[in-house]
C-alpha cells in the first residue's frame, strides 16, 4: 500500500491520443449491404452483338409491346394552382395585417386607459386632505397692513389687533365647544 508510481508522458503519446480523438469526431459511414442477383452461366456477349440487339429491341420491350416515348403536355394547371395559392397566401396576409391593425388599436386603448389609471390614482394617494379655510385671515392681513403702515407709532393699530384678538378668542370658544 506504501508503494508509489510514476508516470511518464511523452508528446508521441500525446500527439496519438489527440490524433484518435480527432478521428472519433469523424463520422463513420456504415457500409451498405449490396444484394447479389444470381447470375446465370451465360456466357458473355461480344460487344458488337450488344450492340445489336440494343438496336433491336429499341422499338419494342421485353414484354413485347413497344415502348412508347413520353409524352409531354402543356401544363396550365399548376399555374392555376399557383395563381390560387397566390391568392389564399395574400388572403391570409391580408387578414392578418387586419388583425395586426386591431390589436394595434386595442393596445393604444388599453395603454390610454391605464395611464388614466394610474394618474386617478396618483391623485387620489397624494391628494391633501381638505383644509379648513384658516379664520381671522382678513383681521391678520388688516393688522400687517396697518404695522407697515405706522411702523414707527404702532400703538395707532390698536384697534385692528384688538379686532384680530376677538376674532381669534371666537374661533377657540367655537373650536372648545365642537370638540365637546
Amino acid at each position: 500500500m506504501g508503494e508509489s508510481f510514476t508516470i511518464q508522458i511523452s508528446t508521441n503519446l500525446v500527439n496519438r491520443l489527440a490524433d484518435d480523438g480527432e478521428k472519433l469526431k469523424k463520422k463513420t459511414k456504415k457500409p451498405k449491404t449490396k444484394i447479389q442477383q444470381p447470375q446465370t452461366a451465360q456466357p458473355k456477349p461480344h460487344p458488337k452483338q450488344l450492340s445489336n440487339e440494343f438496336e433491336n429491341q429499341k422499338g419494342v420491350s421485353r414484354s413485347g409491346w413497344p415502348i412508347q416515348n413520353p409524352l409531354f403536355l402543356p401544363s396550365s394547371t399548376p399555374s392555376q394552382h399557383l395563381n390560387r395559392d397566390l391568392d389564399a397566401i395574400r388572403s391570409v396576409l391580408q387578414e392578418s395585417e387586419r388583425v395586426v391593425e386591431k390589436l394595434q388599436k386595442q393596445e393604444e386603448e388599453i395603454s390610454k386607459e391605464v395611464t388614466q389609471r394610474a394618474k386617478d390614482l396618483h391623485d387620489k394617494e397624494f391628494k391633501l386632505p381638505y383644509q379648513k379655510p384658516m379664520p381671522c385671515l382678513a383681521e391678520k392681513d388688516a393688522c400687517l397692513e396697518c404695522y407697515k403702515e405706522y411702523a414707527n407709532d404702532p400703538l395707532k393699530c390698536s384697534l385692528v389687533v384688538k379686532a384680530f384678538a376677538d376674532c381669534a378668542r371666537r374661533v377657540r370658544q367655537q373650536a372648545g365647544s365642537t370638540d365637546k
